[in-house]
């Protein structure tokens, strides 16, 4: 029997177990009433990223408690990084991933690569990325849960991003057929293959399941749109499931959000679906497109969980 991945903890009352279609029902009415109609909605100004008064850190949880995500504006400009881990401490985010291309404090500086090698990660690239969950080919323990990403510099243009919370997608799949989101909990439902550059192993090859529930009830997920170096289990509810949510990620509806980061502004993400447009930066070096980039194992308190 292939394994499934838990969406219920024993003994707690979820909306994400299968067998509790009325937990389901009160937690989606609930999330689509409250759920935010425009990206306007998503925004808030900071003034210290540094020490957040407590209005700043209310706006900021509920916004992440209906959307998952939160789209901040710096009242002043600050040169550097160094804010950013000041930032997410005092959201609950401690543990960060300190994946290839990060730097020694963990937190990665998205440019492009002037010295691109073969095999360069899309990120590095002014190429477009496609709809994807950060850390979707990391091990079980080592998942991400949440991503805090800063604009330093914009591209000339270009780099617009759309995000959906995989919230909404858990619905949208659910509502459509329940069977899609039992084929998504299977633990070999998307496997990465291993990451091997000039012979030498990087990452092994990794399986999991698109939707999992962490040990607080919260829904996770982790997901790539790529056609290449993703495998995906080969039966038709699969294959259906994938169809439906690519639809869904075509669609322009009101609960994709899309917008293009300026500088000094950034997000706080619970690790939602997130896309980005290809971009063309300025000749001149220093006007070359920057965002800085810290990815948690920990989740963005929302005031609720």
């Amino acid at each position: 029997m292939v394994a499934v991945a838990p969406l219920k903890i024993p003994g707690v009352e979820s909306p994400f177990d299968l067998s509790n279609d009325k937990a389901y029902q009160n937690w989606r009415d609930c999330k689509l009433e409250n759920y935010p109609g425009t990206v306007d909605r998503l925004k808030i100004d900071i003034a210290d990223p540094a020490l957040l008064t407590q209005q700043e850190i209310a706006s900021i949880q509920a916004r992440l408690a209906t959307a998952n995500l939160v789209i901040y504006r710096l009242s002043s400009p600050v040169e550097g990084k160094g804010f950013i881990s000041d930032l997410g401490q005092q959201l609950g985010l401690h543990r960060l991933d300190g994946n290839l291309r990060a730097d020694k404090d963990n937190i990665s500086a998205i440019q492009v690569n002037e010295k691109p090698q073969p095999g360069e990660y899309i990120p590095y690239t002014n190429k477009p990325l496609s709809w994807h969950t950060d850390g979707y080919y990391n091990l079980p323990g080592k998942q991400i849960r949440a991503i805090l990403m800063h604009c330093q510099q914009p591209a000339l243009c270009g780099g617009d991003n759309a995000y959906l919370d995989h919230e909404i997608a858990y619905i949208h799949l659910r509502d459509a057929n329940p069977a899609y989101i039992e084929a998504l909990q299977i633990a070999d439902v998307m496997t990465i293959p291993a990451n091997i550059q000039a012979s030498k192993m990087l990452r092994p090859e990794q399986s999991g399941p698109v939707f999992s529930i962490d040990t607080e009830g919260n829904l996770h997920m982790r997901y790539s749109a790529r056609a290449h170096s993703v495998v995906w289990r080969d039966d038709t509810v699969t294959c259906e499931a994938r169809e439906c949510l690519t639809d869904l990620l075509k669609q322009d509806s009101a609960t994709l959000f899309r917008h293009r980061l300026e500088a000094g502004e950034g997000i706080i993400s619970n690790n939602v679906l997130h896309c980005r447009t290809a971009f063309e930066d300025a000749e001149s070096a220093g006007q070359q497109r920057l965002l800085y980039r810290a990815r948690y194992f920990d989740r963005a308190r929302t005031g609720v969980n």
